[in-house]
């Protein structure tokens, strides 16, 4: 991949975090691809991103991660640690403020499940790992 066309983003805060969950809609991952760190307070998913930016052009996936430092406690909801080769749809990435400037980070996933990392502040990084590959088709919405 041509390093200009890796995606890489940061978000400092919910208008930050707003353009990173717009990249990563329609994320796929493993549920063995999200990792919490509790001592060093990070949680880091890698996922197959979809490349909306490219839609245009062709449907295309890209291997990717998505980290959160300052994480102080995560939750999941509907989701199975022991089925690591389940695999999730990432619909939004949103944020819920508490006492200023930390809050909740919440993944929603496709058939109602979810990850909440309890944040002391928004620090979340976004970056394209692979060379990017077609796929045969783009993900579809109900209208």
């Amino acid at each position: 991949m041509d390093p200009a066309q890796a995606l890489r983003l940061l978000a400092e805060d919910a208008d930050d975090l707003e353009i990173i969950s717009a990249a990563l809609q329609d994320a796929v991952a493993h549920i063995g691809d999200i990792s919490w760190e509790p001592k060093a307070r990070r949680l880091t998913i890698a996922v197959n991103r979809f490349r909306w930016e490219v839609a245009d052009a062709g449907h295309e996936r890209v291997r990717a991660a998505i980290q959160l430092g300052g994480v102080m406690a995560v939750r999941a909801r509907n989701l199975r640690p022991e089925a690591k080769d389940a695999v999730v749809q990432l619909l939004a990435v949103s944020f819920d403020p508490g006492e200023a400037p930390g809050g909740v980070i919440i993944f929603a996933f496709a058939d109602g499940a979810d990850l909440a990392a309890e944040v002391e502040c928004i620090d979340v990084a976004l970056a394209d790992l692979s060379t990017p590959w077609t796929t045969p088709r783009s993900p579809e919405h109900e209208s």
